[in-house]
């Protein structure tokens, strides 16, 4: 298997399985399924990062697994068939009682954002399909980013360049009087095409003049 060397110093397993899952720790007792592990991997290279300990149930019990290869075969095939590009990963087991807890550790990614690779089926057409999707970590769940989210993650990458013209200025002018505003309805107020009001949008979220807020799935951007 290509992927795992430890690099970094372990974590503390007892501190972190008292702290429970949150923003950069998830619990998993077992797993068998590549494509869920590969969420939950990409979600937090997606993030701000975070660790996966397999063998400890929900409610913080460290029940240790069974077999370590087999896990680190689902973990292989995750990183193979399910994350592009495929991230960077940290994994060594701790035990504790006797039994194993396999630790995985997935740092923020300069790489992101990594895509979650999936085969699925079309429900108008019954036809094979293959989702693409950006997984992001909330709290103690992993979401699907909007395209908004996504904009904005592929934008930090490039140097910040903002100029504030006319129509920078009635976007501002629009949130002051209306306090929120979506891409789609920005393009069709500024009669600009849908991209170039997302990197307008995003540009300024960079700045810390907008904000970007996710509801029902939308993206929607107010004043900060």
């Amino acid at each position: 298997m290509p992927l795992i060397r430890p690099k970094s110093a372990p974590i503390s397993l007892l501190e972190t399985v008292a702290e429970g899952e949150g923003l950069c720790t998830e619990l998993k007792r077992l797993v068998h399924s590549p494509a869920k592990i590969a969420r939950s991997i990409s979600a937090f290279a997606n993030t701000s990062g975070g660790h996966v300990l397999i063998g400890v149930d929900d409610d913080g019990r460290i029940v240790g697994i069974s077999s370590e290869k087999e896990t680190l075969e689902v973990i292989d095939d995750a990183l193979r068939l399910h994350i592009e590009p495929m991230p960077a990963l940290d994994v060594h087991v701790e035990e504790y009682k006797r039994r194993m807890v396999l630790i995985v550790s997935i740092p923020e990614s300069p790489d992101r954002p990594h895509f979650h690779v999936e085969e699925g089926y079309c429900r108008s057409t019954g036809r094979r399909i293959v989702e693409r999707r950006v997984f992001i970590r909330e709290g103690s769940h992993n979401r699907a980013a909007t395209d908004d989210r996504i904009a904005l993650i592929q934008d930090e990458k490039r140097p910040l360049k903002v100029s504030f013209s006319d129509r920078e200025r009635r976007l501002l002018q629009y949130l002051a009087e209306h306090a929120r505003i979506t891409a789609p309805e920005f393009a069709e107020h500024a009669g600009i095409p849908l991209q170039e009001a997302r990197r307008i949008l995003v540009s300024l979220v960079r700045t810390g003049t907008v904000r970007l807020l996710a509801e029902s799935g939308a993206g929607i951007y107010a004043l900060a």
